[in-house]
């Protein structure tokens, strides 16, 4: 019986100890998106929240078609930072940068229909990138990631260089210069860069040891979806078009308020969308603020531009400045300033009355009806005769058809009381001359 009771006890400490290390929570992550700064930070945050849960697995449903090569080596280094257990679920596609996700995950498993690789690098308008150092770069992170997990890591070469020749001959195929490898499911199993096909994430749950009864599905929150709206390119586009026209018109054609209100409010959904995605500091509110301040005080207090131009450079230094990417926000800002100075350009010719340059044009009118009398045609006087009620020495008073006028004469001395004739006028200015009694 004692050795009975021993053989039982020796047989059931492994077991327990099996199912101790498999003990803990499932926490799924999603990875359905372009790879840029906002979903690092979403990693950041479901990965932080897995550690402080004492998860025991972590699963990334990948179905992205690749992004940022800097914002997939930083979520490469959460993976690879954390001692849970990781899993690749790739649910669609793990292209490009996502493919590289992927292979930094301890285990990758693939849904069927679903693909892996094509990781070559593009520029920002889709176009391949042939630097040669950039290449090498994102090749060896490739090979490196391949090699930390026991996969090939030719193959892992292979999708990132078009420039070379991989042999497969687990599925019969070869790579030639020129080519690039992109997996399928069945493909990625035969080569060792799958380790499981599964239908359903429960499925690698379950493969990998784990309960499904303790799953915690990760979410983006509000504010989380709402950045991820607020940052597509066409959205800042339009944001940073009623931004910049909203202000420039409430300071061109003051008076309304509505085109002032909307043009901040789209500026503080730009900045918002970019700062809970993580692209925009704090010095880029900062920037914000001080821009709309200078530009508030020069409805007041004209300054000849100069706060007016301080405020528009601090407003578009803050929008490269909290954008995710400086070749983007150059696109998006350029079409965005035309379709302003365009709507603009039609603002101020339809409200050129209320426009703020008539502060500084002089509109009032000398008319007889607001008490302004012109200045007389004194040709008229020429050859009239008058008498001298002062002496004119040259300059003095005379009094012709009963008007005292000043005249002057052409350099000699008149007494008063001599009679005078007007010989010529220049303007105000009255010539006469001794008239012979």
């Amino acid at each position: 019986m004692l050795l009975i009771l021993m053989s039982v006890g020796m047989y059931m400490l492994p077991v327990k100890q099996a199912a101790a290390a498999k003990a803990g929570s499932v926490y799924v992550i999603p990875v359905d998106q372009p790879i840029e700064r906002g979903l690092t930070s979403f990693l950041e945050r479901g990965f932080k929240e897995a550690e402080e849960m004492e998860a025991g697995l972590i699963v990334l449903e990948i179905n992205t078609p690749g992004g940022r090569v800097d914002q997939a080596d930083e979520i490469a280094g959460i993976i690879k930072g954390t001692e849970i257990p990781t899993v690749a679920y790739v649910r669609g596609d793990a292209t490009s940068a996502g493919s590289y996700i992927a292979l930094n995950a301890n285990k990758i498993a693939m849904a069927e229909g679903s693909t892996i690789g094509a990781a070559y690098l593009v520029d920002g308008m889709g176009n391949r990138i042939e630097d040669a150092k950039m290449v090498a770069y994102w090749k060896s992170k490739m090979r490196s990631a391949a090699e930390m997990n026991g996969r090939n890591p030719d193959i892992a070469e292979g999708m990132a260089d078009i420039n070379i020749k991989v042999e497969m001959p687990e599925i019969g195929k070869t790579k030639n210069v020129g080519e690039i490898i992109s997996l399928s499911h069945d493909e990625a199993l035969k080569v060792g860069y799958a380790d499981k096909i599964a239908d359903s994430t429960n499925e690698v749950i379950e493969w990998m040891g784990y309960s499904t009864n303790d799953v915690f599905h990760m979410e983006q929150t509000f504010s989380e979806k709402l950045a991820t709206f607020l940052t597509h390119p066409v959205v800042m586009t339009i944001l940073l078009f009623v931004g910049i026209a909203g202000v420039i018109i409430e300071v061109i054609v003051p008076g309304f308020g509505v085109p002032g209100i909307l043009g901040i409010a789209a500026f503080v959904l730009y900045f918002f969308g970019n700062s809970v995605a993580g692209f925009a500091g704090s010095e880029t509110w900062l920037l914000f603020i001080i821009g709309i301040g200078l530009l508030v005080i020069e409805l007041f207090v004209p300054s000849f531009g100069i706060l007016g131009i301080g405020g528009s450079i601090l407003l578009i230094f803050g929008v490269v400045r909290a954008a995710y990417s400086t070749s983007h926000v150059a696109l998006s800002l350029g079409i965005a300033v035309t379709s302003a100075l365009v709507a603009i350009v039609v603002v101020a010719l339809v409200f050129k009355e209320r426009g703020i340059w008539n502060k500084f044009i002089l509109k009032d009118s000398l008319t007889k009806e607001q008490g302004y009398v012109p200045v007389e045609d004194r040709d008229v006087l020429i050859g009239l005769i008058g008498r001298s009620i002062t002496p004119l020495r040259p300059s003095g008073t005379v009094e012709i058809d009963g008007r005292r006028l000043d005249v002057v004469t052409e350099g000699g001395f008149i007494e008063s009381g001599r009679l005078v004739r007007v010989v010529m006028t220049d303007g105000t200015r009255i010539v006469v001359e001794e008239e012979k009694e």
